[in-house]
């Protein structure tokens, strides 16, 4: 079996590696999701280059004498030759001391800085790196790593923060691309499209959840092997990270909201509303404070809105950004509380079959990157000068992607179905959807408008009836093609 390797962030990679080769003093912030891979891309950097100068440390959610511990404890672990810190003031003093001696400094959870009881150290942390600035001969560097990007903001971008304005460097770390999941697939698994829309669908672009897949066995098994292992086993890896990574921030205070959103993707605010009232009408009146707390202090909640719409229009629909917390709440997360009390196949089971549903929803985004990603790296017929949207309306018109290239005038529609049988039977709907949105936008009169019919799989038969109703035909592995080169 193949060894687990490194897969994409090329271009964080560059990144990262430009900053050091600088050779002088650097206060970098990378941020990202929890299990994004911001740890692994510092190793994966650091280690060759100075093994022997580089100090991570991992700050918990504690009080400033847990912090403190914990850092001794590192400390210990690599190595260092300063005296240990004994409270908050001295730690940020021996990691200015550390940097001023050439050392690499990573702290990891640096958004728990932000807590009132250890705020403090960021004031004491100013000192040194301005010292640090103002050192000509100052060859080491300050790594922060933080997965919780407003409590980052408020550390390191509010004007009234000690760290305000300090930072050298910056970089976003996102999902992997699907270039980088095939590749990481046909390293070990069967890269078929209906593997890649179940994986994706479920761990979307994080790394370490496929990580956990290889180290358990099952990356390349099938659905319901793979899900028993990884969520329904007392060992399972899986099991309590939704609670611990995601939900234990929010202490149960957004249950009915996350919780709705994730089973009706893309509901509207009116239709939260009427599920608050009809089952608990005391918070009713607080669905519009925790939505915007979930999309804008939590990052777990989305706003779509229609092409081409104003920003504050009020056709706005609701999504769960991430695609595991998405499907853990929709499909896996009661069926997983039910072990003790249920056979287990059967459990499963509906644990699948809740995904399958789920996996609709999921094509649409996937398509709508893959377009992205085609058009970015050059690949393909439909180079796009906006982003991918989807269109929709109060009739009941609903049409999945709609593309732009704008330097020919071409317009792109498209209708996405899991099942390729759906999708031939649903065409005659579709034609109907698309003269709508052509009435809607008479500025599309004159240019090339092209329809798309798009599933994970297509046979041969099913292509020349989608080409015979007028649609071009598309499959995942149509959209996958050319990708990798």
């Amino acid at each position: 079996m193949a060894m687990w390797g490194f897969y994409g962030r090329r271009q964080e990679r560059a990144q990262l590696a430009q900053v050091l080769s600088r050779r002088r003093w650097f206060f970098l912030q990378i941020s990202g999701r929890r299990r994004i891979g911001k740890t692994r891309l510092v190793q994966e950097l650091l280690q060759p280059e100075r093994r022997k100068r580089v100090l991570y440390i991992q700050i918990p959610d504690s009080d400033p004498a847990g912090v403190v511990s914990t850092a001794r404890d590192f400390m210990e672990n690599f190595g260092v030759s300063v005296p240990l810190p004994h409270d908050l003031r001295s730690l940020a003093v021996r990691i200015g001391e550390l940097c001023a001696d050439g050392w690499i400094v990573a702290l990891d959870e640096f958004q728990y800085f932000s807590r009132k009881a250890l705020y403090p150290f960021t004031s004491e942390l100013q000192s040194e790196v301005d010292r640090l600035a103002a050192t000509p001969d100052a060859r080491g560097g300050l790594i922060v790593l933080g997965s919780l990007h407003t409590e980052m903001q408020a550390l390191l971008e509010d004007r009234s923060a000690p760290l305000y304005q300090r930072l050298t460097d910056t970089i976003s770390l996102g999902h992997l691309d699907i270039a980088s999941l095939l590749e990481l697939l046909q390293a070990h698994a069967d890269a078929s499209p209906e593997r890649l829309l179940f994986l994706w669908n479920l761990f979307e672009g994080v790394p370490k959840f496929y990580r956990d897949c290889f180290e358990q066995g099952v990356i390349n098994a099938d659905r319901q092997t793979l899900l028993e292992r990884m969520f329904f086993s007392s060992s399972s890896p899986l099991r309590t990270e939704a609670d611990n990574w995601f939900l234990r921030e929010l202490r149960g205070r957004y249950d009915l909201v996350l919780k709705y959103v994730a089973r009706h993707p893309g509901c509207t605010h009116a239709d939260m509303l009427a599920h608050a009232n009809s089952v608990a009408p005391e918070l009713g009146s607080q669905v519009w404070g925790y939505l915007k707390a979930l999309e804008e202090k939590y990052e777990m909640v989305e706003k779509r809105l229609p092409v081409f719409a104003k920003l504050n229009a009020r056709k706005g629909r609701y999504t769960i950004r991430d695609n595991f917390l998405r499907s853990w709440l929709d499909a896996l997360a009661v069926p997983t509380a039910a072990i003790h009390f249920r056979p287990l196949q059967v459990l499963v089971e509906q644990a699948d079959q809740r995904l399958m549903t789920a996996e609709g929803y999921g094509l649409e985004r996937l398509v709508g990157q893959l377009y992205e990603e085609r058009s970015r790296l050059g690949v393909g017929d439909f180079p796009l000068t906006s982003r991918i949207e989807g269109w929709w309306d109060r009739r009941d018109t609903e049409i999945d992607l709609v593309a732009l290239d704008e330097t020919s005038q071409r317009l792109r529609l498209g209708s996405c179905k899991r099942a390729e049988l759906a999708l031939l039977k649903d065409l005659a709907n579709f034609d109907g959807h698309v003269a709508r949105f052509l009435k809607a936008f008479p500025r599309f009169a004159d240019w090339q408008v092209e329809k798309v019919a798009i599933a994970p799989s297509l046979t041969p038969e099913t292509r020349r009836a989608i080409q015979t109703a007028g649609y071009l035909p598309q499959s995942l592995a149509d959209l996958t093609e050319g990708l990798q080169t």
